[in-house]
Parts: structure tokens; sequence; C-alpha cells
């Protein structure tokens, strides 16, 4: 429990009176306790409503009002007891014991909540993304600025306290993700970090999250062992994974007769994840993988992988990469005649920064799924071109994400006046997200963000209208179709 103080000292009858003013987040209680206090001094606490008006005619404390929690005063009388005394001298260690001692016997006398606190007088978020690498354009400068935004909108301040802004660049080292996250944590205090890294980073970082009691959202990494055996009670996954991208993609492509199929896979936690995901809903179809080939993360040269892949005759090439790993796949696959050949690509995660790099002519007709879409609806048109302006891009559903989290985040803890972890992470999963990015989305019990999902499909280039008119949404996809069932997830958390 956090006690704030104001003292104010006089002599009375030649005898020294302090007023110590204290905050409590009572619910209509009153308290009054006799307790005795070291060096012969007497004391009396009462715990009183402060009407507003008393305030500002005594002056003493900070009125303040937080939800339906009530701020009340506590008078602490201290007065000597000592005949002739005529003032009480109380050191800071005294006194130090003085309301430890009044805390303890308030608590013990009532069930007192914790009164609320913003930690170092500032809330300090950490964004940590990939700036310069394979994964730049989906996440990287934008997710800060997305942040950025979110902190700009909220009025810079939670609660009268600063809001601050620390970023790094990863650089998709799982070892810089790991101690740059720690060096927030112990040195800068960071009370939130949000990503946009590679799976693997970001399983560490939950892992790391969980023992420093530190809230870790994930906006940029998917796999599903986030919010499986990986999870934590600190970690939120909160734009899309594995079984989504999966569910939506490979559902889609199989319906349509892809009933056979050779994976491309990234070689690392992600692009394994989503293989996996995607097999399990080929088999649960009827259909087969013929074969699978792991590459490394940014190859440049992918013919080797190719050529595997025709050699199979499966009729779907399925990507399991990202960034420009797609797009080295989809623009050499053309090259090497798959798709005129009877192939059919399938690009199982796809940005629209991927479809803006690679043109239309190369990318029109590739399905993927995505948790966002700029020009959706007028809300999303809105807020993008907001983004816009700023960053010179339309958003990707990660920087839509981002700022989405940050809001939410920022909204709980004022709603709370804490940057408690805790009492944080239980007003997050307590409230839906209502948003351009989200309506309607609830956090489980595992830190999976359940919302909606879209499959969508790139345009001709005949069909686009503008620069970013890039995407045709076909189907919105439930989130709780979307996601992972919550009992299926292997999470410990769970209540069984």
């Amino acid at each position: 429990m956090r006690i704030a103080t104001q003292g104010r000292h006089f002599l009375a009858n030649q005898k020294e009176i302090s007023f110590f003013c204290m905050e409590w987040n009572l619910r209509n209680i009153t308290v009054s306790i006799e307790m005795s206090i070291p060096e012969g001094a007497a004391s009396s606490m009462r715990i009183e409503e402060a009407e507003k008006q008393e305030h500002e005619k005594m002056n003493e404390c900070p009125w303040r009002k937080t939800g339906e929690a009530i701020t009340y005063r506590a008078v602490h009388l201290l007065q000597a007891s000592a005949a002739g005394q005529s003032y009480l001298s109380i050191t800071g260690e005294q006194m130090k014991h003085i309301l430890s001692t009044a805390i303890v016997a308030a608590a013990s006398a009532v069930s007192l909540p914790a009164a609320a606190q913003i930690s170092d007088d500032v809330v300090k978020i950490g964004v940590i993304v990939d700036q310069t690498g394979v994964y730049s354009a989906n996440g990287g400068p934008g997710a800060i600025r997305a942040v950025e935004m979110a902190i700009k909108d909220f009025g810079g301040k939670v609660n009268g306290k600063p809001i601050e802004l620390v970023s790094a660049d990863y650089q998709n080292k799982v070892d810089i993700a790991l101690s740059k996250t720690r060096e927030w944590i112990d040195r800068d205090k960071v009370d939130m970090i949000i990503e946009s890294t590679d799976s693997a980073a970001a399983i560490a970082m939950q892992k790391l999250g969980a023992d420093k009691k530190r809230i870790m959202i994930f906006a940029g990494s998917a796999s599903t062992a986030l919010t499986n055996k990986e999870c934590s009670p600190y970690g939120i996954h909160y734009v899309y994974d594995t079984y989504a991208l999966a569910t939506g993609t490979g559902r889609a492509v199989m319906q349509q007769g892809g009933d056979t199929w050779y994976f491309l896979t990234a070689d690392y936690a992600f692009g394994s994840s989503l293989e996996k995901d995607t097999t399990a809903v080929i088999r649960e179809m009827g259909g087969k993988v013929l074969g699978t080939v792991k590459h490394p993360l940014s190859a440049s040269d992918f013919s080797s992988f190719l050529l595997q892949a025709q050699a199979s005759k499966a009729k779907v090439v399925g990507l399991a990469n990202a960034g420009r790993d797609t797009q080295n796949s989809v623009r050499q696959a053309a090259e090497f005649g798959l798709t005129k050949g009877g192939q059919k690509l399938a690009t199982l995660l796809l940005f629209d920064t991927d479809i803006k790099g690679m043109g239309l002519q190369v990318a029109q007709g590739l399905l993927f799924t995505t948790g966002y879409y700029w020009d959706r609806n007028d809300e999303t048109r809105a807020w993008s071109k907001r983004f816009y302006d700023i960053h010179k891009a339309m958003p990707t559903m990660i920087q839509a994400g981002a700022y989405s989290a940050t809001m939410h985040y920022l909204k709980a803890v004022q709603a709370g006046d804490t940057d408690n972890a805790d009492t944080v992470m239980k007003k997050m999963k307590d409230t839906e997200i209502n948003d351009f990015f989200a309506k309607g989305g609830k956090i489980r019990a595992n830190g999976r963000m359940v919302h909606e999902m879209y499959l969508a499909e790139a345009k001709k280039p005949s069909e686009s209208k503008g620069e970013w008119d890039i995407v045709t949404i076909k189907q919105t996809i439930p989130g709780d179709q979307a996601y992972q069932p919550l009992s299926e997830s292997t999470c410990p958390l769970i209540k069984r």
C-alpha cells in the first residue's frame, strides 16, 4: 500500500501537534484506531471522508476521485504526553515505524484496498522492432510511430504522470532482443514492452517478462507457443498468430481444390509453427503434405528450394515465411514459371507492404489472411490516413495493432491509477477492445486477444484505383473461428 503524506507542524498550548495527511482508496469505510507510539507519544488515527469544500478550506491533501473509489483523508494526530514537554521530536525512522504500524493496524481492522500509484512518477513504454532488416517494413519504424501516435492521442500523460517511450532495433537477433529487454526493465524501469520481432525473440522476452513481472505485448511475432506452453500471466498476443493464418488461408486454398502441398519454410520458430498449424488444417480437410524444405532467414536465392517444390508436383506451394523472404520467394517463383505450370502459391503471411513492394503485376491473385486493412471502413480509413501523413505509407496490421494495444494499456493504467502489472493486466483482460482495429476484442486467460480476421486477395493492376488500393477483403472470419479454442490451449494458466 502506498501512502501519500503531507506534514504540517505548529505549537498549540506549548505542545507540538503534527498532522499527516494520508490517502487511501476506500469504499464507504470509516476506521478509528488507537495505537501506542514509541518515545511516549500517543496516537489517534481517524479516517473520514473529505468533502471537497473542506479540502479547499484546509488545503492539506490533494482531492482525487478515481472511478467509484473515493479518496479519504486520514488525520494522524500526534501529541506529546509527557507533562511539561514543549515539543515532540520524531525522527524519520520513528515516523516510518508509525506509518507502517498504522497500515498494519488498519489492514487488520478492515480490508483496505491498496492505494494506486504510478511507479517512479512516469509510465514508460518500450518498443523493440526490426528497424532495418527483413521485417522492417511490416513493423519497424512504423510500429514505433504508431505507439508515438497513441501516446500523443492519449495526451502524453496518465492521470498527470508523463508517458515516456524508448525504442530499439533488435537486428533480428534473439540475444540483442533479450539483453535490451533486460536493460530496459532493470535499469530504465520500463513498465510495458511492445514488440515486432521474430517468434524466437518473442518467446525469450515472454519468459523474461514473466520472471520480472512486466507486461509484454506481442504485435509482430506469430508463434502460438506464446499462448500455449510458453504463456505468461503478463503476456498478450495481440494482432495475429499462426493458427489464425492457417485457418484463414489454408482452409480457403483447400476449398479451392488445393489438396496437395509442398512447404517452403523459414528455419526458425515462426516458420515451424506456421507450417505445423497449416498442416493440421490440410489433414483435417483430407489433404496431403508431399514435402517441405527449410530456408535461412533473409535468404536471397530461393532457386534450389523452388526447384524442389516444382519437382514435387504439389498443387500448392505454401510459403511459411514473411517480409522480404516472402517477396523474394514470390518473385523468383514467377521467374521459374511455377504458376504458369499449374502450381498455386499460398502466401501464409503477407502484408500490404509486401504487395506494394512486389507490385500488383507479381502479387495479383495471392490469397492471405490479415487482422487489418486500411480501406475496410470509414473508421479504418480515418486513422490510416492520419498514420500515412506521418509515416508516408499505409499501416500494416502490426502497426495498427501496436497503436490499439498501446491505447488499451494506457486506458487500463488510467482506470486503476497504477502501472502495477497485475492490476493493469486484470483491467486489460476485463475490458473489451472496441476501436478502429477491433470490435468486441477480448483478451483470454492465456493472453490471446481474440478479434475478427479477414481473408484477403491482392488485386489485379486493372482493379486498383490508387497507390494503396491493392487488396480486396473476401471474407470476415469471426474471432472464435479464427483462433485456437481455449480448450485446446496447453497454457498452464487456464483453469481446467
